[in-house]
């Protein structure tokens, strides 16, 4: 009952106090990230949800769109800038998600919504993380966020789906507040945020499925 009524009931009336309290805040940091990145401060992107429909994801800009001479965006590590860097290690950035929880796009805790081009890279059992609407933060994030690979971060998504609860949830909420407050996760050992799934996948010798 819970999963399939009371979590959207709860998640459409915590992200709506959400935006109202932060309000301030957003405000603030839509004008600062402004100034910071030169230009729009949000940053948009289709990402596959419930059931793999897609959908647009809204957070604030953390790297820059600066380009080489060839026109093609620079590493991630050159565009993201202090600012960006403060932003993801407080998880500041995704205070513009809540509009999409409010929406019913995404849930406070979930699988995390990720790129639409990894869909041909999942195997059929990674597939059902996305048998329950997106989280804000979920069972992966509150269990080493970006410093967990790939395969053990589906392996707790699809974990999650089968095992929904409030307390659960709470849990979930109260780890994610934690790994927050003491910077961990933020990082993959070999990326400033998490190496591209497709190459962990060709690193380990799998093909995309059609």
């Amino acid at each position: 009952m819970y999963a399939k009524v009371f979590k959207r009931v709860l998640d459409f009336i915590i992200s709506l106090c959400g935006i109202i309290i932060l309000s301030p805040l957003f405000l603030v940091l839509t004008i600062v990230g402004a100034v910071k990145m030169k230009g729009n401060p949000f940053f948009t992107q289709d990402r596959p949800g419930y059931k793999e429909k897609i959908f647009k994801l809204v957070k604030f800009r953390t790297m820059t769109n600066e380009k080489d001479e060839n026109g093609n965006l620079l590493p991630d590590e050159k565009r993201l800038i202090p600012y960006g860097k403060f932003l993801r290690s407080t998880s500041l950035d995704e205070i513009p998600e809540l509009f999409n929880i409010l929406k019913g796009d995404m849930a406070l805790v979930g699988p995390r919504p990720l790129l639409v081009k990894y869909l041909p890279w999942y195997t059929e059992e990674q597939h059902k993380r996305h048998s329950v609407r997106p989280g804000l933060t979920g069972y992966a994030q509150a269990n080493g966020r970006n410093a967990v690979n790939w395969d053990d971060k589906f392996a707790m998504d699809c974990e999650y789906v089968s095992n929904i609860t409030f307390i659960g949830d709470i849990k979930i909420i109260l780890k994610t507040v934690k790994a927050v407050l003491r910077h961990e996760g933020i990082s993959s050992e070999t990326s400033v945020t998490m190496e591209s799934f497709v190459d962990y996948c060709k690193s380990l010798g799998r093909e995309a499925k059609e």
